[in-house]
C-alpha cells in the first residue's frame, strides 16, 4: 500500500507529497510496508508526522537506534514497560492505547499489562522490572530531584551501565514523545489491539 494523506488524524493539517523529498518518500513508504507485513496496520501517528519530513526521518532513526534488539541491551518488552509508566504519569492517552497494545502482543498477558498501564504498583513485577518501573515513574514525575541513587538503584537491581543508559534514553525518549503527542492530539487506530512490534 502507498503512503496516502487523505485523513484528518490530528490537529494539524494533513502533509502533502510535495513538500517531501524522493528520498524521504521512499523511507516513509518502506516504514509503512514495514508496519503493514509486522503490526497489520499503519499506526495513524505515522501518517501525522510526515508533515515535517525531515524532523520524521530524524525522529524514525532516533526509534530505530532504541528498538533495534540486535544492537540494544535491554528487551522491548522492558522499554514498553517503562513507556507505559512514562505514559501513564504523563497522562499521555494516545500513548498509553498504542504502547500497552505493544506490550500485551509481546507478553501475551493483557491482564498484567493493564495493571501496569493504570498503576504499576500493583502489578506483579520481579524485582528487576520493579527498579526499572521505580526509575521511570521518577525521573518522568521528579525530573529535578534525579540524583546518583536513581543509578544506584539499577545497579543494585542487577543492571549494568549499558542497560542503565539505555533505560535513561528510552525514559526520555518516552518524555519527549508524549509531550509533542499530546499537543498535536493523533486519532488512535481503531480496533487497536494486541499488536507487536
Amino acid at each position: 500500500m502507498s503512503l496516502v494523506f487523505d485523513e484528518q488524524l490530528s490537529l494539524l493539517r494533513k502533509p502533502s507529497r510535495d513538500d517531501m523529498t524522493d528520498e524521504e518518500f521512499k523511507l516513509f513508504e518502506e516504514n509503512v510496508a514495514f508496519m503493514e507485513k509486522n503490526w497489520g496496520f499503519i499506526n495513524n501517528l505515522f501518517k501525522v508526522l510526515p508533515l515535517n519530513a525531515s524532523q520524521y526521518m530524524g525522529f524514525l532513526k532516533l526509534k530505530a537506534s532504541l528498538f533495534t534488539p540486535e544492537t540494544c541491551h535491554l528487551s522491548n518488552a522492558d522499554k514498553e514497560m517503562i513507556g507505559l509508566v512514562v505514559s501513564s504519569t504523563n497522562g499521555c492517552n494516545y500513548c498509553l492505547t498504542t504502547h500497552s497494545d505493544v506490550l500485551r502482543g509481546l507478553t501475551g498477558d493483557p491482564v498484567w499489562v493493564d495493571q501496569l498501564t493504570y498503576n504499576y504498583r500493583s502489578a506483579k513485577l520481579t524485582k528487576k522490572q520493579r527498579a526499572l518501573c521505580d526509575y521511570a515513574y521518577f525521573v518522568t514525575a521528579r525530573p529535578r530531584e534525579i540524583t546518583e541513587q536513581q543509578v544506584e538503584n539499577l545497579r543494585e537491581a542487577g543492571f549494568n551501565d549499558h542497560e542503565i543508559l539505555e533505560a535513561a534514553f528510552v525514559a526520555g525518549y518516552f518524555n519527549y514523545t508524549n509531550r509533542w503527542v499530546s499537543t498535536i492530539d493523533p486519532v488512535a487506530n481503531p480496533g487497536h489491539n494486541s499488536h507487536n512490534r
